[in-house]
């Protein structure tokens, strides 16, 4: 079991809140929807003061800087960042192009005009 806390992030403002599309739509397509589904578990989690059980993607989310490793436990992000260039090098064509349309202030998903 671990109980996760959320970690202070001075580059949250620059991140989309968890529940935001941009998470769902992108980083599911980065690095899968167990892994996004294991780093929402661990933020309400957080966010309650509760143990849950190690989640199975731990690994990704910490290579991925989504969570990391103290030795008082774990911390997971209160929001997600933008992809980095070479993640969106990883997403299939379509969706780079509809990332490449997205406006990042305001965290709006929408396209240029």
């Amino acid at each position: 079991m671990v109980r996760p806390r959320l970690f202070e992030d001075h580059l949250a403002a620059l991140g989309y809140p968890l529940d935001h599309p941009y998470v769902r739509r992108f980083w599911t397509a980065t690095i899968g929807p167990g892994a996004v589904a294991d780093l929402l578990r661990l933020a309400v989690a957080a966010r309650r003061g509760r143990s849950l059980r190690r989640p199975i993607h731990l690994a990704e989310l910490v290579f991925e800087g989504l969570v990391r490793r103290t030795p008082e436990g774990l911390e997971v992000r209160p929001t997600v960042p933008p992809l980095s260039a070479a993640q969106v090098q990883r997403l299939h064509p379509s969706l780079r192009r509809e990332h490449a349309g997205i406006r990042f202030a305001g965290h709006r998903l929408a396209s240029r005009r």
